[in-house]
């Protein structure tokens, strides 16, 4: 059941249906919109270039929230994914492919690679779905590495900077704000998706394929549905990735990175659509302390240098074992009590 504000009731479907619902909410929607518009002119260049890392890995989480935290599926292939989508819009761009078109035909066919690793989901799911995901990953990975004469093999591909209209966004500024817009529009289907018919579909089938099928639900329409939306978002999300580095290797899209996604999703909360944007700047600015932290330790003391090293990773796994055990549910979990404590304040039930 919807929570409501206190004093806060609906009259039509379309308020019912509505996202952004009181004056309070456009009015901190306005605010929070003028703010991230505003980062390029607010922080360091250094600081800049973590935002737009930080953005582009939220698309892609999103992506795999999706395909995890709604439709029940699972995936550890989805650094694969985006690495289909970074190649795609960077050999499209060489080519003289216009900017938007390249990130879309990029998307596209990582959505129709993620639809065809999607297939053994059919018949098999859980254990076995993550081993099908894992070896998709490395023959991804090992299809984009011998593919030389197109890819460039081990030394990569460069990817040139976005020209819209003309105008190059080669510089962090203009390309934290491509990002950004990007972002938004991801962010704009996903909280949608969730309440269309699609969306209740995915959740019907990670709740119980069974039940879902006994209710009329396509299992495998809806599952491939889910691989290719998620699969798409990654596309996306690695397209944007290789024009902002200007150049990839397959190095930037290895497993780990896959693995990252997932813990991505796991921290900020499976099914929640604010999750991505818990979980990534969360691990990644805890990445980048323990980074800083490592080096300057390493500096002065550089006999501790190989006690040091380890720590980095020995922190980083503890900080995520730590929130499944106390906050298994996620950090959206925990966001959704606070919107219901205020949305019922000054009730206290």
């Amino acid at each position: 059941m919807k929570r409501l504000p206190s004093g806060v009731y609906n009259e039509t479907y379309a308020q019912d249906m509505a996202v952004i619902r009181t004056k309070a909410h456009w009015v901190l929607t306005v605010l929070a919109l003028l703010l991230a518009f505003s980062v390029p002119w607010l922080v360091s260049p250094t600081a800049l270039q973590l935002f737009i890392k930080i953005a582009i890995y939220v698309l892609a989480a999103i992506g795999l929230n999706i395909l995890v935290g709604y439709a029940g599926q699972i995936s550890m292939a989805h650094a694969a994914f985006m690495a289909v989508g970074a190649y795609t819009s960077a050999i499209l761009n060489l080519h003289g492919v216009p900017f938007f078109l390249g990130i879309l035909i990029g998307g596209l066919l990582a959505g129709i690679v993620g639809i065809i690793v999607g297939f053994p989901s059919l018949r098999i799911k859980g254990f076995y779905l993550i081993l099908a995901t894992m070896a998709a990953q490395f023959i991804l990975i090992y299809v984009i590495e011998h593919w030389t004469d197109l890819t460039g093999g081990m030394f990569g591909i460069e990817a040139g900077s976005p020209v819209v209209f003309g105008y190059d966004f080669g510089n962090d500024r203009d390309m934290y704000l491509v990002v950004l817009v990007f972002l938004l529009a991801g962010t704009f289907f996903a909280q949608n998706l969730s309440r269309t018919r699609t969306g209740r579909a995915f959740v019907a089938i990670r709740d119980s394929d069974l039940a879902a099928e006994v209710m009329g639900i396509h299992i495998a329409r809806y599952k491939l549905i889910a691989f290719f939306i998620g699969c798409f978002y990654a596309g996306v999300a690695g397209a944007l990735m290789a024009h902002w580095l200007g150049a990839i290797t397959t190095h930037l899209f290895g497993m780990n990175l896959s693995v990252w996604l997932l813990a991505y999703c796991l921290i900020g909360g499976m099914g929640h659509n604010v999750g991505p944007f818990f979980g990534v700047p969360i691990l990644i600015l805890l990445s980048e302390a323990l980074t800083a932290m490592t080096t300057s330790l390493s500096l002065s003391y550089p006999w501790l240098l190989t006690a040091i090293i380890p720590l980095h990773d020995l922190i980083y796994g503890l900080a995520i074992v730590l929130f499944l055990i106390f906050e298994p549910r996620g950090l959206g979990h925990r966001w959704n009590i606070f919107k219901t404590s205020y949305r019922l304040w000054p009730f206290s039930y």
